[in-house]
């Protein structure tokens, strides 16, 4: 089948690949942000950056799917762990490197992790936009002004008030979770 072919079997197999990736866990935004990706991909292909024939168009297809949905969980789990690590360099709070962490420490890792999630989605949106654009795709402060039609001190005013809020959730959750202990450096600095 020609990739023009292709990308027309694409666009009648949609709605089946799109209760596919549902089925292999994606959300609906997910799913339908893996099948624009194929569909742009295919339509690149049509354009001169093609693959040749190919047999078995249907197999091809889910094939395709299967990897963009693979690759794009692997992009939000980067995402995460790179805003984790940020909130982290930002509050001040540095995890303990250890090989095989305990129970408690995978669960305040999870309860960070959540809590980073909850700040950004109560967030304001174009708030919350501006900063996952800035701090987690590394788009330039410039550019997200030119694209929002906004100044780059607005821009800067929207990170500060994220910063800010997770800074004050940062704190708040210390504050509910109580002094965090560290045995390593007690041990022998006991004063009688």
């Amino acid at each position: 089948m020609s990739d023009s072919g292709l990308l027309q079997a694409f666009l009648n197999a949609r709605p089946e690949l799109l209760r596919f990736l549902r089925l292999r866990g994606a959300m609906p935004d997910e799913a339908e942000d893996v099948l624009q990706t194929v569909g742009l991909k295919l339509a690149g292909q049509e354009t001169g950056q093609g693959t040749g024939p190919i047999d078995q168009p249907r197999a091809y297809l889910y094939r395709m799917a299967t990897n963009e949905f693979l690759l794009h969980r692997r992009g939000d789990t980067r995402r995460r762990l790179r805003d984790e690590g940020w909130v982290d360099a930002q509050s001040g709070f540095a995890r303990e490197v250890d090989p095989q962490p305990s129970a408690e420490s995978a669960l305040i890792a999870s309860q960070h992790l959540h809590l980073l999630q909850g700040v950004i989605d109560a967030m304001p949106e174009r708030t919350a936009t501006i900063f996952r654009l800035f701090r987690l795709e590394s788009v330039p402060q410039k550019t997200i002004a030119a694209d929002l039609g906004i100044s780059v001190s607005a821009v800067e005013k929207h990170l500060a008030r994220a910063y800010l809020d997770i800074l004050n959730a940062r704190k708040k959750f210390d504050e509910e979770s109580g002094p965090v202990r560290h045995p390593a450096h007690e041990q022998g600095h006991h004063h009688d």
